[in-house]
């Protein structure tokens, strides 16, 4: 039998950390079925979701204290079996946000989708220079889903109107 976890892993980015994690999981005939790494300033950070042998479970959590030794901060967390039936019908869509950055943009849109029962299945976001200005712009990407009860339109409209105010400009499209 299988169990599916999620791993978190945060620490000072280096050389070859990816290749030391996923090696952990192989080792004890596990699969990385879906992650996401990054580089957040000087520091690395993985999110991944996993499958791994229950009995290999103990020794897989012993195996990761050389990298907790180096000072990585690491998470294991088994994941809930009834995520697919509780949300079972939700629609989901891609949010795009763009327009120069100032502070509250991320919370505003977070605050609203919540407000509405809407779910956020992942999100990106980044600033960057403009390129002809240099002003910070600020990006976003996200998908969500949505309960199966709320009218598009009724969250949609607000949502645009939201962008108004926080002068950004969203774009909402279903997910094919």
């Amino acid at each position: 039998m299988s169990k599916s976890i999620v791993l978190t892993l945060t620490g000072h980015d280096r050389v070859g950390i990816v290749e030391e994690v996923t090696d952990v999981f192989v080792r004890h005939g596990g699969n990385v079925e879906a992650s996401r790494m990054s580089r957040l300033g000087g520091e690395f950070a993985i999110l991944m979701l996993a499958s791994l042998p229950d009995k290999e479970m103990s020794v897989f959590e012993k195996d990761l204290k050389r990298l907790r030794d180096e000072g990585y901060q690491i998470t294991l967390l088994q994941t809930e079996d009834d995520h697919t039936k509780k949300y079972a019908g939700w629609l989901p869509y891609e949010i795009e946000v763009l327009g120069a950055d100032h502070d509250g943009i991320i919370y505003q849109i977070a605050h609203h989708l919540a407000g509405q029962g809407i779910n956020i299945e992942n999100m990106d976001t980044r600033t960057a220079p403009a390129p002809m200005s240099g002003t910070p712009l600020f990006t976003m990407k996200a998908v969500v889903i949505v309960p199966p009860n709320l009218p598009f339109h009724q969250w949609s409209d607000a949502l645009e109107y939201l962008g108004d105010k926080l002068n950004v400009s969203i774009k909402v499209e279903m997910v094919k």
